[in-house]
C-alpha cells in the first residue's frame, strides 16, 4: 500500500469516527433513556408482583383465620367482612360465605348462592359451582320448576359440574315420579366417558335400588354388588 493511499484510509477512518461522535453526542441520550426505561420497567413489574404476592398472602391470611373461627355464626361474619383483592377471590369468599350460612338458615344460603350465579362478574366456573349448590341445599325451598331450570342450563353448558347435574336431575325425575326418566339419565351417567368412578357407582346404586339391572358395563362393580346382597 502506498503512502498516498495509507494516507487516504486514516483520514476515511477519522472522519468516520469524527461523525460517530457527532451522532453519539447528539443521539446518545435516546439510548440512555432506552435503557432507563427498561431498567425502570423491569423494576416496576418485579415490584407489582411483589405487591400482588403480598396481597394473595394477607388474603390467605385472613381467610384462613376467618375459617379457624370455632363458630359457624362468627365465620360467616368474618367471611362476610373480607375486601377480596380481585373478582376471583371475591367468589371464593362468597361461596364460603354461603357454606357457613346454610347450616342455619339454608334458605338465604340459596338466595346468595343464586345471587353469586347470576352476577356478569362471576367466573363460569364459580357460576356454574354456586348454582349447583343452591339447587342442592336441603331446605332452600327452591321450587322443583327452579331446580331444574337451572340444572339443565347447567347440562346445556357442558361445564365442569354437567354430570353432577344430570344426577341431580335424575333425583327430580324420581322426586316427580318420573321413575323412567330418571332411569334414562342415571344410565346415561354410567355410560359417559367423563363421569367419576364415585359418579357411576351412585348412578348404578340408584338403578339397582329402582329394581332395575345395573347397566353392562356396570355390573361387576362393587356398588352394584353391594345393593344386590
Amino acid at each position: 500500500m502506498s503512502d498516498t493511499d495509507s494516507f487516504i484510509e486514516e483520514v476515511t477512518e477519522e472522519v468516520r469516527r469524527d461523525r460517530l461522535f457527532r451522532l453519539m453526542r447528539r443521539y446518545g441520550w435516546i439510548a440512555i433513556l432506552a435503557i432507563l426505561l427498561l431498567v425502570g420497567g423491569a423494576a416496576w413489574n418485579e415490584w407489582r408482583k411483589a405487591q400482588a404476592r403480598d396481597a394473595a398472602q394477607a388474603f390467605g391470611d385472613r381467610m384462613l383465620a376467618a375459617l379457624s373461627e370455632p363458630d359457624r355464626g362468627a365465620r360467616a361474619s368474618a367471611l362476610a367482612d373480607m375486601e377480596a383483592p380481585n373478582l376471583e377471590a371475591a367468589a371464593v369468599v362468597d361461596l364460603l360465605t354461603a357454606a357457613e350460612t346454610a347450616g342455619g338458615d339454608p334458605e338465604a344460603a340459596a338466595t346468595r348462592l343464586l345471587e353469586i350465579a347470576d352476577r356478569p362478574e362471576t367466573g363460569d366456573v364459580y357460576r356454574q359451582i354456586a348454582t349447583l349448590k343452591a339447587v342442592t341445599l336441603p331446605d332452600s325451598r327452591l321450587g322443583i320448576d327452579i331446580r331444574r331450570q337451572r340444572l339443565e342450563g347447567l347440562v346445556s353448558e357442558g361445564g365442569v359440574v354437567r354430570l353432577l347435574a344430570e344426577e341431580q336431575l335424575a333425583l327430580i325425575a324420581l322426586e316427580t315420579g318420573d321413575r323412567a326418566a330418571a332411569i334414562e339419565r342415571l344410565t346415561a351417567i354410567t355410560a359417559d366417558a367423563e363421569a367419576t368412578a364415585g359418579l357411576r357407582r351412585r348412578a348404578t346404586q340408584v338403578i339397582v335400588a329402582l329394581g332395575e339391572d345395573p347397566p353392562d358395563s356396570q355390573r361387576d362393580t362393587p356398588g352394584a354388588a353391594g345393593v344386590l346382597q
